[in-house]
């Protein structure tokens, strides 16, 4: 009893509101203070896992090979989306259904070449029913100057397309936000990066594409649903893959089919139109290639990172694949099992240090 009663009238005496704040310090260690600025390829499973690898653990191959084992994902499922990413950059997801996450580089587990990974709900709040779609790796999402100065451009795989300021998307929010109104029987199926001043180009699974300047585009907010991109030849038709390339780009414009054979082209043999039209072949497409499964810009230092439905990966040098007309068919990049298909193509960055052991060779 003595002890409470001392309790109660310390209380009494002391018991007032805290005076002192409690916060970080100025100069207090944040996170990203402590983990190395490093490159790594990150994976999405098409069941929605994800991780991160050390971009080392992926090496390269030459055309036509059979590849390597990727993810250890579980029965019928396999890496949908695979790309570069530093360990302190914000990248924004786009799901399906047009909604936006964030999540910091280093927040994604790692993991090793052939592990599973998490699944994403468990890192960010999306609906089950939601899945990934398209990515954007942006450095620094509070650099005022770079986000009131460039754009996120979308694309529906029904071909419309829309651009918003980078700036709607810079106050992280946990549960996402609407990103863009998808209308009924369509769903996002690309999203890129661009200054307003680019070239957009637009490719169908039947092998044309569209080119037309960035600027034909004007800026809409993030609950508009956008404009035609690409005019499609059918109802079993769609987008496969949207570009964002500067007029004077020295990049090749790169397609790949879905039976695993591949194509380059200088951007200049797309002419520039209007959008909304139907645009021009960019593949013959026949029995043997397959529908368009990608199209890529790539730079002849990069390298193409190719996943089949059954977990196959190859890492292969762009320039393996030498530069052809349009309407070529391409040559076979990859030898696919039977009942196989091309699921995604990345395009990967060749390190320095892998550049000069190539120049050195």
């Amino acid at each position: 009893g003595i002890i409470k009663d001392e309790m109660a009238e310390l209380k009494e005496k002391y018991g007032d509101e805290r005076r002192t704040d409690i916060t970080y310090a100025e100069d207090e260690i944040k996170i990203e203070d402590l983990i190395a600025n490093e490159e790594m390829v990150v994976t999405i499973s098409s069941l929605g896992y994800i991780k991160r690898t050390k971009t080392s653990e992926y090496r390269q191959q030459s055309r036509g090979g059979k590849g390597s084992k990727g993810s250890k994902t579980r029965d019928k499922d396999f890496v949908e989306h695979m790309f570069v990413v530093n360990n302190h950059d914000y990248l924004l997801l786009f799901t399906e259904m047009g909604r936006c996450f964030w999540i910091r580089g280093y927040e994604i587990p790692e993991g090793s070449k052939t592990g599973t990974g998490r699944v994403m709900q468990n890192l960010i709040r999306m609906p089950k029913e939601d899945k990934v779609k398209a990515y954007i790796r942006i450095e620094d999402l509070t650099d005022e100057e770079y986000i009131n100065n460039n754009y996120i451009i979308f694309c529906t795989r029904k071909g419309v397309i829309k651009k918003t300021l980078v700036e709607q998307f810079s106050r992280i929010r946990t549960n996402g936000i609407n990103a863009i109104t998808i209308n009924e029987g369509d769903m996002l199926m690309e999203v890129k990066l661009t200054n307003g001043e680019n070239e957009i180009v637009i490719a169908n699974r039947n092998g044309r594409a569209i080119r037309f300047p960035e600027a034909k585009v004007r800026s809409m907010g993030r609950s508009a649903a956008g404009v035609r991109g690409i005019k499609l030849d059918d109802e079993n038709d769609f987008a496969v893959g949207m570009l964002s390339v500067k007029e004077d780009s020295e990049k090749t414009i790169f397609v790949v089919s879905e039976n695993g054979y591949g194509k380059r082209s200088e951007i200049g043999e797309y002419r520039t139109t209007n959008r909304g039209g139907k645009g021009v072949k960019t593949m013959s497409v026949t029995e043997k290639t397959g529908k368009v499964a990608a199209i890529k810009a790539v730079s002849e230092y990069d390298d193409m990172m190719i996943t089949t439905k059954d977990g196959i990966m190859i890492r292969l040098a762009v320039t393996d694949v030498r530069i052809m007309g349009r309407a070529a068919q391409g040559v076979k990049c990859i030898n696919l099992g039977k009942k196989s298909a091309i699921s995604d193509v990345a395009v990967i960055r060749r390190t320095e240090e892998e550049k000069r052991a190539e120049e050195e060779e």
